[in-house]
């Protein structure tokens, strides 16, 4: 209208619930942003009502199994598919307890309300009274044990009294022995003076006595390896080398004795070096005597192993 009158008019454009453009053509006025702010948004809208539709329901019952089902038909003689008719009231194969999952955590757990009762599985033992008022024979003994000994007299069995003997037991009883006559033997009577082996040694003896003497051989042959090894390590000495030997001895014992001659004259001993000396004197010359002893015997051996 503004275009076809000749003019071009700039007026601000409003839109439904935002302001668009603001004024754009006038100077200054224009680049006013839009904060989706209206005064349409004051008033909300009233909510739509829905209609509900009514509950399905199906015409058959769900309780009944499934038409050409697959199910129920693992592990049974059954063929692969159940229920073609669609004429089963109940399923064709029963459910299985615990196939799957299990069975149900603390299904095997007992029922603390059923518990265990007093002579639930027993019956009660009846008192020694109420048998004997029940059932008398159960006390009655199936066999009686034979008696060893005699049994009580009775009230009206009394013995016979006043029976006086006037027998002498103790002579009857040595007489009596005197005329009597001596066992026989009889002839089963084994006679050990008779046997095999009376008077003979018993085998094991014999056996042992061998052991015994094998064991002291061993022990002789020990022995005298023993002996032969040590002859042959030792032998005896010459004369002129036990000769040599003394004179050694004797001029050792010499220079010793010279050594401790020269300390003899000290009367008092002040220090642990005089001390020490005079003893090592005193201890070599006792041992160069009883070498010297030794020397001097019969019989001296050289062991050469040393």
């Amino acid at each position: 209208v503004a275009r076809a009158c000749g003019r071009v008019l700039k007026v601000p454009c409003f839109i439904a619930g935002s302001m668009q453009g603001g004024y754009g053509g006038y100077g200054g006025y224009g680049g006013i942003m839009d904060h989706g702010e209206s005064i349409y948004g004051i008033i909300p809208p009233k909510p739509i009502q829905q209609e509900k539709p009514p509950m399905y329901r199906s015409t058959h019952d769900g309780l009944i199994p499934p038409t050409c089902s697959t199910f129920h038909s693992k592990g049974t003689s059954l063929p692969g598919l159940s229920n073609l008719q669609g004429d089963c009231v109940d399923r064709p194969v029963g459910n299985l307890s615990a196939r799957t999952m299990g069975v149900e955590p603390g299904s095997a757990r007992n029922n603390p309300n059923t518990f265990m009762r007093k002579f639930a599985n027993t019956d009660k033992v009846p008192t020694l009274s109420e048998v004997k008022r029940t059932s008398p024979d159960l006390l009655k003994p199936t066999t009686l044990s034979a008696r060893h000994k005699p049994s009580v007299p009775r009230h009206h069995e009394r013995p016979i009294l006043n029976l006086v003997t006037s027998k002498n037991f103790i002579v009857a009883n040595a007489v009596e022995n005197i005329l009597a006559t001596p066992r026989k033997v009889g002839d089963g009577a084994k006679d050990y003076l008779h046997k095999e082996d009376y008077g003979k040694n018993p085998k094991y003896l014999g056996h042992i006595k061998r052991d015994i003497g094998e064991e002291l051989n061993y022990i002789r042959e020990l022995q005298q390896r023993r002996d032969d090894m040590t002859k042959s390590q030792v032998r005896p000495m010459d004369e002129m080398e036990r000769l040599k030997l003394i004179d050694g001895l004797k001029a050792k014992w010499e220079h010793v004795n010279t050594n401790y001659q020269s300390g003899t004259h000290l009367t008092k001993l002040d220090t642990i070096g005089k001390i020490r000396r005079k003893e090592t004197y005193e201890t070599e010359l006792a041992q160069i005597e009883k070498d010297i002893a030794r020397l001097n015997r019969k019989g001296i051996h050289v062991d050469c192993t040393m």
